[in-house]
């Protein structure tokens, strides 16, 4: 109970700051909520203290600010105190999956670099239309709903353009073998991966699965600079900034990077898979 107390409290003072931020910059409120990818309501009640927000709103609010880093710094850390850590997929279903994904799309426009670890399907910045839709099949999405998500998810994909940026994005071998889509389209998907690898801010390392391994693929996750790393789970998306959890995710990365194949060696592998899904085309 007392618990529960603090972060009410904590949730309320970062609301006000957050308010008292807005009005020093002479910003209005619709202007920092369309910035910040959230409807004026949501920023409204976050203000209030009438909802406590998400890392990921503190992060997008402040960067549609500008505040100085010690202060960004300073309120991510209180919203870690208040998030939520763990957001059901169901609850971004009812809200609209699409909205989550123009929700992450603000934060990866505010990232250097973006590190990818899939142990279960192709990174989302990197997915076909076709495989976007494979993805969600058993969602229990409406059609119209279903467009809208594959909308926003190749929309998010304009960011590999921006040199600016740089990606780095590891894939188990599994994957790449895992027929989710009909051969021919599993081919293309391939191609994508080859065609993006040669961009110049792009790397794409596979783990194949004949390297020796140090350590389990026990789960998906995405880390953005070293401040936040989004982490996928069957029913849920968890969210951290908290130092020593980033550190771990790093560790993890780093020790996968290590045993990955990229550059040539990597095409080669995924060309040489592509090739077994077209000669399963024609012999099917």
């Amino acid at each position: 109970m007392v618990g529960a107390v603090r972060k009410r409290v904590i949730s309320t003072d970062l609301g006000r700051a957050l308010r008292e931020l807005r009005k020093a910059s002479g910003k209005e409120a619709k202007a920092v909520a369309r910035s910040a990818a959230m409807s004026p309501s949501k920023l409204s009640k976050i203000e209030n203290g009438h909802l406590a927000p998400s890392v990921i709103d503190v992060e997008r609010i402040l960067s549609a600010l500008g505040v100085p880093a010690e202060v960004k710094a300073q309120l991510t850390e209180a919203a870690r105190v208040v998030a939520t850590e763990a957001t059901a997929w169901r609850i971004y279903r009812r809200t609209g999956l699409y909205k989550h994904q123009e929700e992450i799309r603000a934060i990866e426009a505010q990232t250097s670099l973006l590190r990818v670890f899939q142990s279960s399907c192709i990174p989302g910045l990197l997915q076909s239309p076709e495989y976007v839709r494979a993805v969600q099949q058993n969602s229990e999405l409406t059609e119209d709903a279903l467009e809208k998500m594959i909308g926003a998810r190749i929309r998010r994909q304009e960011v590999l353009y921006d040199r600016q940026r740089a990606f780095r994005f590891l894939i188990t071998e599994s994957v790449l073998r895992w027929e989710l889509i009909r051969p021919p389209m599993m081919a293309a998907q391939l191609d994508k991966l080859v065609t993006m690898s040669r961009m110049p801010n792009i790397v794409i390392g596979v783990v194949p699965q004949s390297a020796p391994k140090n350590d389990l693929p026990t789960c998906s996750f995405v880390m953005f600079d070293t401040r936040l790393v989004i982490v996928e789970i069957p029913h849920a998306e968890i969210t951290t900034s908290e130092p020593r959890d980033v550190e771990q995710y790093v560790s993890k990365f780093d020790g996968f990077e290590r045993l990955a194949l990229t550059g040539d060696a990597m095409r080669s592998m995924v060309e040489s898979i592509r090739d077994e899904f077209l000669r399963e085309q024609e012999t099917g």
